[in-house]
């Protein structure tokens, strides 16, 4: 009986054990490859050398061919004098003459040890007299020195590799080392990647209001190579029942599984549940209780994956690594993911959806004692940078509605470590910020940017969690930027001046009190403890027009809502309302600067920053050619 009702949440567990259950999950069968292609495979059998290696008793150094017992005794002051044979050993060569007892052959390094000898001399102890045909040794050795004998680094019949590697570079040099030519691995599963929806274009297509590039699938190809998948993209499906099924059935010719993302929610125009639930068995799971990714359907044709994994990016990527990522292992013939967690504590307050596990992606950075906060990374899950740019995510129970900030959570490391950044920043982001970091990458800092607005990012300073926090916050009772803000032990770097006003679209012609008086017009906000947020507050007062409520997190998010119409007028910067062609009229002038705690000013990476804001520099020309002049007068380092 094929499954009629879509949407029926199933734990996580038990969607996955109910998915498991229809499929073949088997490792795919060997192949023969070249060793020239075998790089990144997963071996198919345990590989045993059928020679020894090295081949032969070899010398480790240039000098000569001796027995050990003819050195015995021999010193600086008291060396031993041994004949010199008439044969002289090269790499390649065997040799011909034995060492007999008072003789010595010379040898270069890798030659083949020859019968009698059993260590060698290297050349920088001995000297030669009589023309060459003696040589003085001057330092005793021990048999075997300065020798490799035969079969020590692998000896004939020995397993070198097991079955289940990914070989890497040393592998295949194992391989090559043994004489293989060719090496039996798993066959890379085929893994089909379809797009849907009327929105979708693929990159480089024409673009309009409405519609978006289709991201999800590179990033899920790229993410089936990494895991030793050969992706095969399909294309992009528009909302036509017909066209979906046939690229389907034409992906399940090939396949050993299919990815869809696009149409997996409760909606007429959602084709893809339709056509899949026509295959055998068909759905299976649709719908887990996580967020994000709960609208993933999970089915199967005869005992072959196919997914349709939600149409945003990070939902997309969340449900491929979670649920899709093991099955493509098994086929691989590779073990488990074993995650990586840390724990850390979570550095801003969080609400969460009771009744669905969620996957909250975060930053990671190292306060002043090493112990590591966790800061939310804040996109939703329509996001395409979250994922790329997050460290790890905390999973929130499906019974917690709020995390408090401060609370210990346990972080899962998207990679196996925890990247380590020369200079941590973490307050309000700008445009003029993204040069400065553009400038600090090419002298090869490595630059971590989490922005969080002007307050948390002061606070973060405080407690030690970064190296820098960009703000720009006004004092209403002494009408400065920032320098009142500061508490003992944080220093304040110079940065720039920006310019904060309203932005309407160009054919607007009423100036601002206007157009925040006119309750007919709809507002874009700014988040909360941002320092363009303190600008709207006390613009509006007591007001609270339509849209004051929609709080996106940057500048240029609200230009995009002013431009696109879904908002009349909103605050922000001049460099981002030019950009956008927007009508731009003058608030305030504010300083955007640099808080630094007083023990880190002279780290590389902090004092790299200061020099490119100096007068006269490269980078100060960029800023003020942006429109980010230098302030005058300088603000105070310390607080009063």
């Amino acid at each position: 009986m094929k499954q009629q009702q879509f949407l029926a949440v199933l734990d996580r567990d038990e969607a996955e054990r109910r998915w498991h259950a229809a499929l073949d999950l088997a490792r795919l069968e060997a192949e023969s490859v070249p060793l020239a292609e075998a790089l990144g495979r997963v071996l198919a059998e345990d590989v045993r050398a059928e020679v020894d290696v090295p081949g032969f008793d070899r010398s480790n150094m240039d000098g000569f061919a001796v027995r050990a017992e003819d050195t015995y005794g021999a010193s600086e002051s008291e060396p031993v004098r041994l004949a010199v044979n008439a044969e002289s050993i090269a790499t390649g060569i065997e040799p011909a003459v034995e060492v007999g007892p008072g003789t010595a052959t010379s040898i270069a390094t890798g030659g083949m040890l020859p019968r009698g000898a059993d260590a060698v001399m290297p050349v920088e102890h001995t000297d030669l007299e009589d023309g060459g045909r003696v040589v003085v040794v001057r330092r005793a050795t021990t048999p075997g020195g300065a020798v490799s004998f035969a079969g020590t680094d692998m000896g004939r019949g020995e397993t070198v590799l097991f079955a289940g590697a990914r070989l890497t570079s040393r592998d295949t040099g194992v391989l090559a080392a043994i004489g293989r030519d060719r090496v039996p691995v798993v066959r890379r599963p085929r893994v089909a990647v379809l797009s849907t929806g009327d929105e979708i274009v693929p990159p480089g297509a024409p673009m309009r209001p409405g519609l978006v590039y289709d991201s999800n699938a590179r990033i899920l190809a790229d993410a089936v190579r990494e895991l030793g998948g050969d992706p095969v993209l399909v294309g992009c499906f528009r909302d036509d029942e017909a066209a979906l099924r046939d690229g389907v059935r034409r992906a399940l010719a090939d396949a050993d599984l299919v990815l869809l993302s696009g149409g997996t929610s409760k909606g007429e125009g959602d084709l893809c549940a339709r056509v899949v639930d026509e295959l055998e068995p068909g759905i299976l799971v649709h719908g887990v209780a996580l967020k994000p990714g709960k609208p993933i359907c999970l089915a199967a044709h005869g005992r072959r994956p196919v997914v349709i994994l939600p149409g945003f990016p990070t939902s997309a990527v969340f449900t491929f690594h979670e649920l899709v990522a093991p099955v493509l292992r098994r086929l691989v013939g590779l073990p488990p993911d074993r995650r990586e967690t840390v724990s850390a504590r979570l550095a801003l307050r969080t609400s969460s959806e009771r009744g669905r596990l969620e996957y909250l992606l975060v930053g990671l950075v190292a306060g002043a004692d090493g112990a590591l906060a966790a800061y939310p990374m804040g996109k939703g899950s329509g996001s395409v940078t979250a994922f790329s740019r997050a460290d790890g995510f905390v999973r929130i129970p499906r019974n917690v509605e709020i995390l408090d900030a401060g609370a210990r959570v346990e972080v899962t490391l998207v990679g196996r470590d925890l990247p380590l950044a020369d200079l941590v920043v973490v307050g309000s982001h700008c445009a003029g910020l993204d040069l400065l970091a553009s400038a600090l990458a090419r002298e090869g800092y490595t630059v971590k940017l989490l922005a969080v607005g002007s307050q948390a990012g002061l606070a973060a300073a405080e407690r030690r969690e970064c190296d820098v926090a960009p703000i720009h916050l006004l004092d209403p009772a002494t009408g400065r930027y920032n320098a009142p803000f500061l508490t003992p032990g944080l220093a304040l770097v110079q940065g720039y001046v920006r310019m904060q006003g309203v932005v309407t679209r160009p054919d607007e012609t009423r100036d601002a009190a206007a157009l925040v008086a006119d309750p007919a017009l709809r507002m874009v906000n700014r988040n909360r403890g941002s320092g363009t947020r303190v600008v709207i507050d006390a613009l509006l007062g007591d007001r609270r027009p339509a849209g004051f409520a929609y709080e996106p997190r940057s500048h240029y998010a609200v230009a995009a809502a002013v431009a696109q119409g879904r908002a009349d007028w909103g605050v922000t910067i001049e460099t981002v309302a030019r950009e956008a062609g927007l009508r731009f009229q003058p608030l305030r002038e504010e300083h955007y600067d640099f808080v630094v705690p007083e023990e880190r000013l002279d780290r590389p990476a902090v004092a790299a920053l200061r020099r490119l804001l100096e007068p006269g520099t490269e980078v100060r020309h960029a800023l003020e050619a942006r429109g980010f002049p230098a302030a005058a007068p300088e603000a105070k380092r310390r607080p009063e």
